[in-house]
């Protein structure tokens, strides 16, 4: 098996400790990135559906401005908002390069399309269970946490499936400023210097990871369904 590795491989397997580096390196940018996301996004597009105007809060200031906000940001390429980003990620992290500075640009350039994905899981909730609960009396509050995020649940499920494996894209394009991860090795070693069974192994890489995170995706949607 090694040897066969070794044949099809060779430039990987000479780096295998620095290959294995990165793919945990991805895995880390992945989950704290998609983590802190997620409750961002949450809390966005819980803004957003109670300040509609036909919310249970409607507000036409709130809703534009943060509106406004989310599509501006979806609107940029993420490796220029990822350049743009550099001076406020040195401040904030104290550096720019690396995992440790790729996470910010990340978190910003993920959560416009997850607020948006979440929005539009919220938004298929049943307008009879909203007015069911308002007629029980229930306030906003609970109304968002027992009906909109619980009934959600299994699209919910989905939509992050979805972001999640656009993130892992993220991530590879991040490595194009030094941010680390397979991305970065792909770039060093499969592009700069020629390697390309760097670039197939890293294909190969993340395309299961991709499908791990869509099986565990489907699992939890018929979890939840039950």
């Amino acid at each position: 098996m090694l040897n066969w590795l070794d044949h099809l491989f060779p430039n990987v397997m000479a780096r295998l400790p620095e290959f294995f580096d990165s793919f945990v390196q991805t895995l880390i940018m992945v989950g704290v990135a998609g983590i802190i996301s997620f409750f961002f996004a949450c809390g966005f597009a819980v803004a957003l559906i109670l300040t509609q105007p036909h919310g249970l809060t409607p507000n036409a200031v709130v809703f534009n401005v943060l509106d406004k906000i989310i599509n501006t940001f979806r609107s940029i390429p993420f490796i220029i908002l990822a350049a743009a980003l550099v001076p406020i990620t040195r401040a904030i992290v104290g550096t720019a390069i690396g995992t440790q500075g790729a996470i910010f640009p990340l978190i910003i350039g993920i959560t416009p399309f997850f607020t948006r994905q979440i929005q539009s899981a919220l938004a298929g909730v049943d307008a009879g269970f909203i007015e069911a609960a308002e007629a029980m009396g229930m306030g906003t509050v609970e109304i968002v946490f027992r009906i909109y995020l619980r009934e959600a649940i299994p699209s919910i499920i989905r939509v992050s499936v979805i972001t999640l494996v656009s993130l892992v894209g993220l991530t590879a394009i991040v490595g194009i400023v030094g941010g680390g991860g397979l991305g970065d090795f792909a770039i060093r070693y499969g592009y700069q210097r020629y390697m390309l069974d760097a670039t197939y192994a890293t294909i190969i890489v993340l395309v299961l990871l991709i499908g791990l995170i869509e099986l565990v995706g489907r699992l939890l949607v018929e979890v939840s369904q039950h």
